[in-house]
């Protein structure tokens, strides 16, 4: 697949221009609404998928499919994010109309880390292509321990890198609106909202190694890659505000996430052997979130109906 330069300049630019565009809209603080935060979910869902449909008509249905894929596993594994994302805010008390500055921050830094990781992926896949085994058998290993432990919850403020961090970096316990840095005795301090940033890159970091391989496993181009991570990326702040408070609705969505990690790493694992069709791919990944979702919502809809709600 033969990506011009141009090309590769264009989709940053596209990048950049939404995210100016988003941080310019929120510009003040302000509680996201569920209207707001669908507008703008559907906005950078229609940009996701029309970027998809330039893929197709420009390189074709394999290229397209693959696109939409890495796209599809991405916004799937996201899902998870906002629930983190969602905890790390509750365990913080940050209030609802600082939340934006934060994720969009924190979004900018994960579209940067997994670059890197990206590039580092490729890299190593071109040099060592036994690698693959390698990311298959994790994925493998992380989908069944997302399955195991599901019900697990993480406590935030026992972070060891929240914990070294507080350590070292002179601190102050009250929030300043939406600052992370503030002027205290001719020093700079962190705000509590710096430390909640840190956690959200830690945490997107975390995902990050999980959700890169899994992309990997549909196609090995770093543009379709890269894009169809970034465009899915784009839209998290979005998403969690549109999700953050159902998320408890959704007690059946690891499973379907752990399906989608086991299937794309035996899919890896298997590249030798049997070439799964990129259709086919796409089909397991939809269907997986879709039951998944549709089994969390039958289930807690029936308790809220036994419940009398």
């Amino acid at each position: 697949m033969d990506v011009p330069i141009w090309a590769w300049a264009a989709v940053l630019a596209v990048i950049v221009a939404m995210l100016a565009i988003d941080l310019f809209a929120h510009r003040t603080a302000h509680v996201v609404s569920v209207r707001e935060a669908a507008a703008w979910s559907a906005l950078w869902v229609s940009l996701g998928v029309a970027f998809g449909g330039v893929v197709w008509w420009a390189y074709g249905p394999r290229a397209g499919g693959e696109y939409f894929a890495g796209y599809l596993i991405e916004k799937s594994l996201a899902v998870d994010n906002v629930f983190v994302f969602a905890l790390i805010f509750t365990s913080f008390a940050v209030p609802r109309e600082y939340q934006h500055r934060v994720l969009f921050y924190g979004v900018l830094g994960a579209l940067v880390f997994r670059a890197v990781f990206i590039a580092g992926g490729v890299v190593l896949i071109e040099n060592f292509a036994w690698v693959l085994y390698v990311f298959g058998a994790f994925l493998v290993y992380t989908g069944a321990k997302m399955l195991i432990h599901r019900a697990d919850e993480w406590d935030p403020t026992r972070s060891p890198v929240l914990r070294w961090a507080q350590r070292r970096i002179p601190s102050t316990p009250e929030l300043h609106g939406q600052r992370f840095w503030v002027r205290r005795a001719g020093g700079w301090v962190a705000t509590p909202l710096f430390f909640v940033l840190l956690l959200i890159e830690t945490t997107d970091i975390i995902f990050a190694v999980d959700s890169i391989p899994a992309i990997f496993a549909v196609t090995q181009e770093p543009f379709l890659v890269f894009t169809s991570n970034a465009f899915a990326i784009l839209g998290l702040r979005a998403m969690y505000f549109l999700l953050a408070d159902l998320m408890h609705r959704f007690v059946h969505l690891k499973v379907g996430l752990a399906a989608i990690l086991v299937f794309v790493g035996v899919k890896m694992l298997l590249l030798d052997v049997v070439k799964i069709p990129i259709w086919l791919s796409l089909g397991v990944i939809a269907t997986s979130i879709t039951v998944a979702v549709l089994w969390s919502l039958r289930a807690t809809g029936d308790e809220r109906e036994g419940a009398g709600v």
